[in-house]
């Protein structure tokens, strides 16, 4: 029976890692972020002397866009050194690496779903700091790394702690005090439901994945907009949408127009994700 260590047990992904671990058979040792502190080397390293894990799934993150602009060190230490030093650690003890990325690798200009080997090129400090991450890790444990793209996640009862939530519950949050919503509908994406990832993630090494770079998403693409509209067909909310053309323009940085992600690698070996309104519904469903 494998043994994996996750780090960020209580997150979006982290939770549905926890339960989906132990009902395929893993033994699995999950940390907050209280409890493991990813920027100590030496604390990673007597975590991991301790637990003897034979998979080390890393889902802490410095996340939070405009939070990236402001604490570039803070995201680099998190998104990069972190990351980089969880790899040397894995490779020292033989410990497949797991370990999460995203769409904002790439700067949207393709116009159409980036697959694995596509040109990265990141538009803002969060990106910047992700792919330094990718990097490092693919450099420092080459034979035992999995970078995981994702794009759009949201999951969890109460979604993500530093965002306050997640696209999906915020939209529905939003509706009990406005009529009248308006939402982004220039940038596309792909947007991922974490009861769907966690599951293909472990389905990794059901199917005996070699380490590299995968893209996991739910099916197909859409806008911010289209999401929102999906969201309230939903769960019957009756809210007018306005969709509203931003530019990629964020307060503080640039974001990708069009960061669909194709899944391309895992596909080949039989993982694929439901489409990203099957994803929405069930975690709708989860939700009310």
């Amino acid at each position: 029976m494998k043994k994996i260590l996750l780090i960020g047990k209580t997150g979006q992904l982290g939770a549905e890692l926890m339960k989906d671990a132990a009902a395929r058979g893993f033994k699995i040792a999950g940390y907050e972020k209280d409890q493991l502190d990813i920027t100590n080397v030496n604390e990673v390293r007597e975590k991991i002397a301790q637990e003897k894990p034979s998979i080390v799934i890393n889902t802490a993150a410095y996340h939070v866009l405009p939070l990236c602009e402001k604490n570039p060190l803070l995201a680099m230490a998190i998104n990069f050194v972190a990351v980089n030093n969880l790899a040397r650690i894995c490779k020292e003890h033989n410990i497949l690496f797991v370990t999460y990325s995203t769409d904002y690798v790439f700067d949207g200009q393709k116009g159409s779903p980036y697959q694995e080997d596509d040109l990265t090129s990141p538009l803002q400090v969060y990106g910047m700091s992700k792919l330094a991450g990718e990097y490092a890790a693919l450099h420092s444990h080459p034979g035992g790394t999995f970078i995981i793209r994702t794009c759009g996640l949201y999951g969890g009862e109460n979604g993500s702690l530093q965002k306050g939530g997640n696209f999906v519950l915020n939209i529905i949050k939003q509706a009990t005090s406005q009529k009248t919503i308006e939402v982004g509908s220039e940038q596309v994406v792909s947007p991922t439901y974490a009861g769907d990832l966690s599951k293909a993630t472990l389905d990794l090494f059901k199917f005996a994945a070699v380490p590299g770079i995968y893209h996991l998403v739910n099916e197909g693409q859409c806008s911010w907009y289209e999401l929102a509209r999906e969201t309230f067909a939903l769960a019957n909310i009756d809210a007018k949408i306005i969709p509203v053309n931003r530019s990629g323009q964020g307060a503080q940085m640039k974001r990708p127009l069009f960061s669909a992600l194709q899944n391309t690698k895992a596909k080949a070996l039989g993982i694929q994700l439901p489409s990203w309104q099957e994803g929405l519904k069930s975690y709708i469903m989860k939700r009310i």
